[in-house]
């Protein structure tokens, strides 16, 4: 196991500190067994909704049982009490953010991963599901296409176009690469039904992810022009609608839980595009 000391990166969200992996048999360590492995999530965070989703396609609450944990970190640093037992017990003299989420080892007690990409890729090609085959085979560079594109083109942009500290030319930069990033992706949409195959995979997910968290978190920093502007892409939004309604999405969707964890962490200034919601999602939800 691959354990990365957090402080030594500089970044929005702290770099995993654990990278083990499950593998295929018994010489692996960490193999698959059903009820092994216990997942410990919040999903007002977006690396836990991604899991949360991704657990729910895959039918695994038998297999692999989920702990929810609140919204809201309650320790100071930015981590879970519930959390710390395990970061002691699996790196000596820890002293990071017990952060989530985790997936943990049963047998021993410890941590398996922190990292959402590898354990969403473990549950689904470990595990036998009856779910949809999330990562089909070659189209693991495409998802991984997806995942820069919404981790640049739509979080990291949305981000610093809303950042009151940023000059505004940087802040008109990032906002015209989040609407090229959008438009493309409203683009490959028309007429489809899910992004790069004929059913749902990880891709949507990822996708899925964004679209959420760009209508419930980053829209607040921006103005109102840029939010209809955002709100402009027609088949881009009605797949997030289609999405919502499916339970595996919309029931995990935490709007109160994002909202309180948004407003615990932000220290940026409201713009007025607060007030422009893209879409109603408790109405399309499926809880």
């Amino acid at each position: 196991m691959t354990v990365t000391t957090p402080a030594a990166h500089v970044s929005a969200r702290p770099a995993p500190a654990f990278r083990g992996r499950i593998g295929r048999d018994a010489r692996s360590g960490h193999y698959a067994v059903p009820g092994r492995y216990r997942l410990h999530l919040s999903t007002a965070c977006p690396e836990g909704l991604r899991i949360a989703v991704t657990h729910a396609l895959l039918g695994l609450d038998a297999v692999c049982p989920v702990t929810f944990l609140p919204a809201v970190p309650d320790c100071p640093e930015g981590g879970h009490s519930a959390l710390r037992p395990l970061y002691e017990a699996s790196a000596h003299r820890y002293s990071g953010p017990a952060a989530a989420p985790v997936l943990s080892d049963l047998w021993s007690g410890r941590i398996v991963s922190t990292h959402d990409r590898d354990i969403m890729r473990d549950l689904a090609h470990r595990f036998d599901t009856c779910g949809p085959s999330l990562y089909p085979c070659g189209a693991e560079s495409e998802i991984e296409a997806v995942e820069r594109m919404c981790g640049e083109g739509i979080e990291g942009a949305a981000q610093r176009a809303g950042a009151v500290e940023g000059e505004a030319a940087e802040r008109d930069t990032a906002l015209a690469t989040l609407l090229e990033t959008l438009g493309a992706l409203d683009r490959r949409l028309d007429g489809r039904t899910h992004l790069i195959r004929d059913e749902v995979t990880a891709a949507d997910v990822e996708l899925w992810v964004a679209l959420v968290r760009l209508d419930t978190v980053h829209r607040h920093h921006l103005d109102a022009a840029a939010v209809q502007r955002i709100a402009g892409h027609p088949a881009l939004w009605s797949y997030a609608r289609r999405l919502t309604a499916r339970p595996a999405f919309g029931a995990h969707l935490d709007l109160d839980g994002i909202d309180r964890r948004h407003h615990a962490r932000c220290r940026g200034l409201e713009g007025a595009g607060s007030a422009v919601q893209i879409l109603d999602w408790a109405a399309h939800s499926a809880r």
